[in-house]
């Protein structure tokens, strides 16, 4: 197989780790393979002062599952990782289960059961490593996100880390990030995929490739129109803005700053608009931004974040940390029996677990609570947490990537104050198991 063939199938179930097929491939010739199993994936702590997390990539999930598949071109590259036993057994793979899991959007805590998968043993455990990349990768970019949102309040976000990552991560992250709040992005496969607004004008090349920033400016207003943002930052700021207006007029849309001290030129720069009549022209900035910067500038005269490099590494945390772990499988006399890891600083808890949001008679979370083998009490004001995803291998958790943004807004609203604060801390809300 050359490199240009390698991986053009369409199915994902190469998407995985060798020992899940070597785990298999025992599995089948001990007889063990058959066994009802539960599995949980689930994050042991948030990352490091982080009072929240977003779980994101629920969507992206389902179509993993619903293309895992071994077709002939995908049998054709695990010769030689398992035996033929093993290949005629995947060749007729299906995942015929049941998944729950917390919709896309949600707030989640330490020890929150994202996702339960429930199925034989052989079933379940090949989706371990393509589950644990898509939710990892997605829900840390929720998560930055979320906070960079929280920390812009009502002034727009834009994401434009598309050079900054891999070509497919970038997609996933434009996704992601407007679950958590972004109002559109730089990458136009996912506008095209997945229906996320899409923004853009110019560059300093494009003020580089003319003679003059006039003639640059000129022919970006007659082509996209005076509602478009120049860049003003490529020379002089100020003869930039003068330009701008003399060009566009008052009804000049934006300029964009992307260098130097963004509070103290933001006030300047707005100073000169609105001196220019052109006080409705609005100011975006962009260079190397974070959560932390967007919260340092809330008193500046700014109306939008262009946010790539932090956004698309997660801002410090390019990923959860979750797991995918055994935490039941069928007993001899044919019910489930809890099963879990003792491994220092590793340990998990056995058991199916079913999971709410006690809230207070405000609608305030108070608490992350987890039922062991049984649902937590209701006490009439909490939430139930868990949605069908998955039934008898059929996709019934699909949604409109909108109603995930909704969410996101009314779960981020329902958690307690402390989550403004940037500085790090402990969880907002306590874990509780019952």
């Amino acid at each position: 197989m050359t490199e240009s063939q390698a991986g053009s199938s369409t199915s994902t179930a190469l998407l995985t780790d060798h020992y899940e097929l070597t785990m298999l491939q025992a599995a089948l010739a001990a007889g063990t393979a058959g066994r009802r199993s539960v599995f949980e994936l689930f994050p042991r702590r948030l990352p490091g002062g982080r009072r929240y997390g977003v779980v994101a990539g629920v969507g992206r999930a389902l179509d993993a599952i619903e293309a895992f598949r071994f077709d002939q071109e995908t049998l054709s590259a695990l010769e030689g990782v398992v035996d033929d036993a093993t290949l005629g057994w995947l060749a007729d793979y299906r995942f015929s289960g049941d998944v729950w899991g917390y919709a896309e959007g949600d707030a989640y805590f330490p020890q929150s059961p994202l996702v339960i998968v429930e199925s034989t043993f052989a079933e379940a455990v090949l989706l371990e490593t393509v589950l644990l990349s898509v939710y990892n990768h997605d829900s840390a970019i929720a998560s930055a996100a979320s906070r960079m949102t929280l920390a812009a309040g009502e002034r727009p976000c834009i994401e434009m880390g598309s050079r900054r990552t891999h070509e497919e991560a970038a997609v996933a992250a434009a996704r992601a990030a407007y679950v958590a709040g972004f109002g559109s992005t730089s990458n136009l496969a996912a506008r095209a995929r997945y229906g996320v607004p899409s923004a853009g004008t110019s560059a300093h090349s494009f003020t580089l490739l003319h003679d003059t920033e006039e003639q640059a400016f000129r022919a970006q207003v007659s082509s996209l129109g005076k509602d478009t943002t120049l860049l003003v930052d490529t020379y002089d700021i100020a003869e930039a803005v003068r330009l701008g207006v003399e060009i566009a007029g008052p009804e000049l849309g934006a300029v964009r700053i992307d260098s130097g001290d963004l509070g103290v030129l933001a006030v300047d720069v707005r100073e000169q608009l609105d001196a220019l009549g052109a006080t409705d022209t609005h100011i975006i900035v962009t260079s190397d931004l974070d959560e932390y910067a967007i919260a340092a500038l809330a008193a500046s005269p700014v109306d939008g974040y262009g946010v790539g490099t932090q956004l698309v590494t997660g801002s410090g945390h390019p990923t959860c940390g979750f797991v995918y772990k055994l935490v039941a499988r069928e007993g001899e006399d044919g019910t489930l029996v809890p099963v879990a890891k003792k491994s220092a600083d590793k340990a998990s808890v056995g058991g199916r677990k079913f999971a709410l949001r006690r809230r207070n008679a405000r609608g305030v979370a108070e608490a992350e609570v987890i039922g062991v083998g049984a649902a937590p009490t209701d006490d009439g004001d909490d939430r139930p947490l868990l949605v069908p995803l998955v039934r008898d291998g059929e996709i019934v958790g699909r949604e409109p990537l909108a109603d995930a943004r909704r969410r996101h807004a009314k779960a981020r609203a329902e958690l307690p104050f402390t989550i403004q604060s940037m500085a790090k801390g402990d969880p907002a809300i306590p874990t509780i198991f019952v």
